[in-house]
């Protein structure tokens, strides 16, 4: 009978350094350690490879076939990524027969930027996790990380958000090319441009040079652009709590996929731009796929919806201007004044008119009154909310908001502002429902609503 002796302690530790040593990802550079970190694989293909085809332009004339030739594959396997990665694998945003898949599956590994199945888990996660560690490219880590980093330096695969590709690893096509896809890639992407100019114009070297490599190379810096510029440069007309963002210049460079705001906030939508005057091809491509009959269930969300969104966007800015302006101590906070002590106040000196019951320190202001000082001089120490509401000059919006930045008390038991305090309750919200402050409290004051301003003016005999 044989007997087995029992690991020693030895053996058990190197077994548990062996399971927890970290991901290479996970370590920091060092002179000693930094070639492991890179991704060579890609450094190769989107760096040593387009570098030779740029050496070798030095020695190959462009031929004017060739670079039309190269113009249009360019579109093509540029469409394969925004219509056939991005807007149907990655997003459904629309369903394709299997023609047009088929033909969006090989130009898109004409591109060389990884299979379907590969390249759309990648972009689920970033949707998901956006501008989180989860994200494979989050442009928190820096511009040139998103747009490149992420490539050619390797990520623990494990830090990655996780995402349901269910329906890719169904899908006939997405399966077949992600296990041909070197064979993809090198055939679409390299030999067949080349050939194609070979054949037709007799320009092979030219076909493998423009065509393949120089196109590979621009489509590729297009397709990152939507990691890195798309995430950088522009507006965000829907929401901005999150990084991507909407400009023309990242839409030209992409074929239509710079209106990333909205992409992001909808992302089920066919259409990146929803304008019509906005520059998407990829959507335009599509919508004349299905007019042919190889695209249908193009996916839109409705225009209700997009509309909330840029609404609120738009409030969420206004809120954040109003709470920068000065719109007056509020009146709660005021201190409250007896009427004989407010005008005892008047008659030491102190410019105060009182408005709506809200006393005023005109002191500063009379020089510049565009009325004359006279007029002012009249109603200090007075009610001079006739006077101010149509008595003598029914005041503009302007004049109103300006006043409020002059409150210094409050009259007790003044009729206007005790009538105001009770209309509104602790929350700031009217009796019938109108909301007076914003998300971050700020009282709202809309033109018309401010306390010295009387709902009818006063008619005033002679008023100018």
């Amino acid at each position: 009978m044989s007997t087995s002796k029992p690991a020693g302690p030895n053996a058990a530790a190197a077994t548990d350094k062996s399971e927890k040593k970290p991901h290479i990802s996970d370590t920091p550079i060092t002179w000693s350690n930094w070639y492991q970190h890179v991704n060579w694989m890609n450094v190769y293909f989107i760096g040593f490879l387009p570098l030779a085809g740029v050496v070798a332009t030095i020695w190959t004339p462009l031929r004017f076939y060739t670079f039309c030739w190269s113009i249009f594959y360019y579109f093509c396997t540029g469409l394969g990524i925004t219509a056939g990665y991005h807007r149907l694998w990655a997003h459904k945003s629309y369903s394709a027969s299997f023609p047009l898949e088929l033909f969006l599956a090989l130009c898109g590994g004409g591109a060389v930027e990884g299979s379907i199945r590969w390249w759309s888990r990648d972009h689920r996660a970033h949707h998901r996790y956006t501008d989180t560690n989860k994200d494979p490219y989050s442009v928190r880590k820096g511009l040139l990380y998103s747009h490149l980093g992420w490539m050619v330096m390797k990520q623990n695969p494990k830090r990655i958000g996780r995402t349901d590709i269910t329906d890719l690893n169904e899908n006939s096509i997405v399966v077949w090319q992600h296990r041909h896809y070197v064979w993809v890639a090198l055939g679409m992407g390299i030999i067949f441009p080349s050939v194609v100019a070979g054949l037709l114009w007799d320009d092979w070297v030219g076909g493998l040079v423009y065509a393949g490599i120089c196109r590979i190379f621009f489509v590729q810096q297009a397709t990152f652009c939507v990691n890195s510029l798309a995430h950088w440069l522009g507006d965000q007309p829907f929401d901005d709590r999150n990084s991507p963002r909407d400009h023309v210049v990242t839409a030209l460079v992409t074929l239509g996929e710079g209106y990333h705001n909205f992409h992001h906030e909808f992302p089920s939508d066919y259409r990146n731009a929803i304008q019509w005057w906005q520059y998407d091809p990829t959507k335009w491509f599509i919508w004349t796929m299905k007019q042919l009959g190889l695209a249908h269930n193009l996916k839109q969300f409705r225009s209700n919806e997009i509309e909330k969104g840029r609404v609120q966007q738009l409030q969420k800015k206004l809120d954040q201007t109003r709470a920068k302006l000065d719109w007056g101590t509020p009146l709660e906070q005021l201190p409250v004044m007896e009427w004989d002590d407010y005008v005892e106040q008047a008659k030491a000196g102190r410019a105060l008119i009182a408005v709506a019951g809200v006393v005023h320190d005109l002191s500063g202001f009379i020089n510049d009154h565009p009325g004359g000082r006279a007029l002012i001089l009249s109603g200090v120490g007075k009610d001079a909310t006739g006077m101010f509401n149509g008595g003598v000059y029914n005041h503009s919006n302007a004049a109103h908001n300006l006043l409020s930045t002059l409150r210094v008390g409050v009259i007790r038991g003044g009729m206007e502002v005790e009538i105001w305090k009770r209309a509104h309750s602790s929350d700031g919200t009217l009796k019938d429902g109108t909301v007076l402050k914003d998300e971050m409290g700020n009282r709202i004051i809309r033109a018309g609503n401010q306390v010295t301003k009387l709902p009818e003016p006063v008619q005033g005999a002679g008023a100018a």
